[in-house]
C-alpha cells in the first residue's frame, strides 16, 4: 500500500517542506527554480490524481440528476466504511448509534448516522485518523476557521491538494482563468514583519505576484498601485477587504484603475453584493466568490451567469440543519476521497440561507444552492501606525495553537491588543513562547501582544466563537451578507 501512495504523491507534496528554505533563497536563484518548476509537466507538480479531479469537476456540469446521486451514493459509501473499518472513533460511534456503513443504499440513509463537530476533531485526533493510510502519506493542517477555534485535522498527500486545486481552477474559470494566468495576490502573505518593510515579492513557481496583507495603510497604497501596474496581471486574487481597500483608495483620491482584468477572485472573507457591486464599478470586471474550508469537506461558488453558491455534488455531501428563526440553516458536510481522515456528517458551524428559485431565479446547475453564507466577518487589527490586518490573513496553519480549545483577539487601542486562550488539559505552559513569536510575527514590529488565559471566549449571537472582539472594528450583523470563505 505505500508503494501506491508514494507514487501517487505530487512533487508540490515532496516539496512542501522545503519551501522555508526556498523562501530564503536569493532572488536571482529562486525564479531559476521556479521557472524550472513551472515548467515541469502538471502531472509531475500537482499528483499523477490531478487529472482526473480536473475530468471530474469539468464532467459533472453536465451530470442529470441520477447520475449524482449514483456518485455520491458510491463514494458516501466509501467514506462511511473506511471510517467504520479504519477509525476507532467512528467505529464506536457508529455502533453506538447502530449505524452500518455497508447498508447505506443512498443519500437519504445518512440521517441514520450521528454527527461530527469540530470538538471531535479536537479531541480524537489519532482516533479519527485512517489506520489503513501510511503516516508519509498524512499531510497535518490546522485552521481557526470562522470561528476562532484551533482545530487540527489530517489531509492526504497525493490526493488533497490535486483535487482542492483542480475544483478551484474549475470555479475560477466560469469567470475568466485559464492555465498559465499571471495573478496577483494578497491573500495573508508575509514579505517582512517590519512595518516599512517591501510590500511585494515574486512567486517563480506560478509566476504570481505575492502583495503583504499587512502593509495596506493610507501611505502605502500607491506603492501597491505601483507594483501592480509593472506586473501587469490578468487577475486579482485578494481577500475582499484588501480589494476593498485598494477600491476605496481609489475613488478618494479620485484616480481609475488602469489595467484591464479578467475578474478578481475574492474569497476567505465574505463579501456583500453592494461591496461586489462597488469592486465591480472601481476594477471594470467580474468579481467572483466562493465558499470553503480548510477541513476540504464542501466547496460552493457563483455560476457562470448566476451569483447563488452552488455547491458541487462531486467534492463532498452537504446537508443542511434545521432552520433558525432568520432562516439560516448549518452547513453540515461529509467528504469524498481524503481517506487519511474522513469527516462524517460534519457540523461546520457556518450558516447558509438556501436559494429559493421564485425569489432568485432558476439554479444553474442541479446542485444544492444557497443565496447567503453568514460565516466570517471582515475583521481587523489596527497596529499602531494605522495598519488594518485581517484575522483571515492572520490564521494559522501549522501546529502553533495546538492544545487551545479557543483562541480570541482583544483590542481597544491601536497597536495593542490582548491574545486570550482557554487552554486544554493537554497544554504545557511551555508553548506560550513559540505563540508568542508566532503572532509577533504576523502582526509586525507595530504592535504590542500580551497573552492571557480565560476560561471561555465571547461568543456571537449564534454561540460562535469571535476572533477578534474590538470597538475599533466593530463586525456587520452575523446574518447580514453571503461570505466567500477559502481553502488555502
Amino acid at each position: 500500500m505505500f508503494s501506491i501512495h508514494a507514487r501517487r504523491m505530487s512533487l508540490e507534496d515532496r516539496l512542501y517542506p522545503l519551501l522555508s528554505l526556498y523562501e530564503r533563497l536569493p532572488d536571482g536563484l529562486k525564479r531559476a527554480l521556479g521557472w524550472t518548476y513551472r515548467c515541469l509537466p502538471t502531472g509531475v507538480r500537482l499528483g499523477a490524481r490531478f487529472s482526473e479531479f480536473r475530468k471530474l469537476a469539468a464532467d459533472v456540469e453536465s451530470w442529470d440528476f441520477a447520475r449524482i446521486e449514483e456518485f455520491q451514493t458510491r463514494h458516501l459509501r466509501q467514506t462511511l466504511i473506511q471510517a467504520g473499518n479504519f477509525c476507532p472513533f467512528y467505529q464506536r460511534r457508529f455502533a453506538a448509534a447502530g449505524f452500518q456503513p455497508e447498508l447505506l443504499r443512498g443519500p437519504d440513509d445518512l440521517a441514520k448516522c450521528p454527527f461530527t463537530t469540530k470538538a471531535d476533531l479536537q479531541q480524537n485526533l489519532k482516533e479519527m485518523t485512517s489506520s489503513s493510510v501510511p503516516a508519509k502519506s498524512l499531510l497535518y493542517i490546522t485552521t481557526g476557521g470562522s470561528t476562532g477555534v484551533p482545530v487540527g485535522f489530517h489531509l492526504q498527500k497525493g490526493v488533497s491538494r490535486p483535487k482542492e486545486q483542480a475544483f478551484l481552477e474549475a470555479q475560477w474559470r466560469r469567470a475568466g482563468f485559464t492555465d498559465g494566468a499571471r495573478l496577483a495576490v494578497i491573500r495573508g502573505h508575509v514579505t517582512t514583519d517590519k512595518a516599512t518593510g517591501r510590500i511585494a515579492t515574486y512567486d517563480a513557481t506560478r509566476d504570481w505576484l505575492m502583495l503583504s496583507s499587512y502593509h495596506l495603510t493610507e501611505e502605502r497604497l500607491p506603492e501597491y498601485l505601483e507594483a501592480l501596474e509593472r506586473f501587469r496581471p490578468d487577475i486579482l486574487h485578494a481577500y475582499p477587504s484588501a480589494a476593498l481597500q485598494l477600491a476605496e483608495f481609489l475613488e478618494r483620491s479620485g484616480q481609475s484603475w488602469r489595467l484591464p482584468l479578467r475578474c478578481l477572485l475574492a474569497g476567505s472573507e465574505r463579501l456583500t453584493l453592494p461591496q461586489k457591486r462597488l469592486l465591480e464599478r472601481v476594477f471594470g470586471c467580474r468579481v467572483f466568490r466562493w465558499y470553503g474550508h480548510s477541513e476540504r469537506v464542501v466547496l460552493a461558488a457563483e455560476g457562470r451567469a448566476s451569483e447563488l453558491f452552488h455547491f458541487w455534488p462531486t467534492y463532498g455531501y452537504v446537508e443542511f440543519g434545521d432552520a433558525d428563526p432568520d432562516g439560516f440553516r448549518e452547513v453540515i458536510g461529509t467528504s469524498f476521497h481524503n481517506l487519511a481522515m474522513p469527516l462524517v456528517r460534519y457540523r461546520t458551524g457556518d450558516y447558509v440561507r438556501l436559494a429559493n428559485p421564485t425569489r432568485d431565479g432558476n439554479l444553474e446547475f442541479p446542485w444544492p444552492a444557497v443565496s447567503e453564507i453568514a460565516g466570517r466577518d471582515q475583521e481587523f487589527l489596527v497596529s499602531r501606525t494605522g495598519r488594518r490586518i485581517s484575522l483571515t490573513a492572520f490564521n494559522m496553519h501549522d501546529a502553533i495553537f495546538d492544545g487551545l480549545y479557543a483562541v480570541q483577539f482583544f483590542q481597544a487601542e491601536p497597536g495593542i491588543a490582548e491574545f486570550r486562550y482557554v487552554p486544554s488539559p493537554a497544554f504545557q505552559g511551555s508553548q506560550l513562547d513559540a505563540i508568542q513569536a508566532g503572532i509577533a510575527r504576523k502582526l509586525g514590529d507595530d504592535f504590542v501582544v500580551t497573552l492571557r488565559e480565560v476560561r471561555d471566549t465571547e461568543k456571537t449571537s449564534r454561540g460562535k466563537h469571535r476572533w477578534l472582539v474590538s470597538p475599533l472594528t466593530a463586525p456587520p450583523p452575523a446574518t447580514a451578507a453571503p461570505d466567500s470563505s477559502a481553502t488555502p
